[in-house]
Parts: C-alpha cells; sequence; structure tokens
C-alpha cells in the first residue's frame, strides 16, 4: 500500500487552512499532521523540510515547504513527475 502524501500544518495558520480547503476542492487524500496538536511531529516536519514553517506538503521525497496556494501551483507546474503522481 503506498502512503499518502503528508501535509504539515498548524492549528490557526491562515495559509493551512487555504491549504485544506484547497486540497479538499481537488478530492487529493492527505495524511494531515497538526504539529500544534502533536508537537512530537515537529522533527517530522524539520526533517522533511528542513524548516518549521507549515503548510509543507511531503510526497516521498518530493517536499513543497511554506507555501501559498500560487506557490504551490507554480511547484506541481515546475515538476510535472511529481503533479502526476498527486494526480494533477
Amino acid at each position: 500500500m503506498m502512503s499518502l502524501p503528508i501535509l504539515f500544518v498548524k492549528q490557526g495558520c491562515p495559509w493551512c487552512i487555504d491549504a485544506l480547503q484547497y486540497f479538499e476542492k481537488r478530492k487529493l487524500k492527505l495524511d494531515i499532521i497538526d504539529v500544534r496538536i502533536d508537537p512530537s511531529r515537529m522533527n517530522d516536519l524539520i526533517d522533511a523540510s528542513g524548516q518549521s514553517k507549515t503548510p509543507t506538503l511531503q510526497n516521498g521525497n518530493f517536499v513543497v515547504a511554506d507555501f501559498d496556494i500560487s506557490e504551490f501551483e507554480k511547484s506541481m507546474q515546475d515538476n510535472p513527475e511529481e503533479a502526476k503522481k498527486l494526480g494533477y
């Protein structure tokens, strides 16, 4: 079984709220990890992306860190293989 892409978020983060709504509209299934609710997962976020800002999406070795929607969409355009894996 393939693991789901991970979306690291922080409760109350406006960019995270936008990202969650965006991915919900796209019907992208994600493993959502709120590092404020589960601070023990902050190290996973830092290990994945080298930073602690959210939202951050990780799909295997592919990471889009600290993004807004337009930055995420640009990342999908710039990485067509990853976009395909995510169903774009």
